[in-house]
């Protein structure tokens, strides 16, 4: 498992953009510690290369999500 503050530092992305991709749905907390979100690390490195990609090929989240959600 691996925390919201963990992902922020080993993929270098803002709170902000861990919150949000869990609000919209492009990851899912597995478990919660506290006040800490947990998530699948395996999961969310999967789910992080693939959204990066195609962010890179210009897929706006609507549509990464929808990509997502196919696999």
């Amino acid at each position: 498992m691996i925390s919201t503050k963990e992902i922020m530092e080993k993929y270098g992305l803002p709170y902000s953009t861990v919150n949000h991709y869990t609000i919209i749905g492009l990851l899912t907390v597995e478990a919660r510690r506290r006040n800490v979100r947990l998530y699948d690390e395996a999961n969310v490195e999967e789910k992080l290369t693939r959204i990066m990609r195609l962010k890179d090929k210009g897929y706006p989240l609507h549509l990464i999500k929808k990509e997502l959600q196919k696999a």
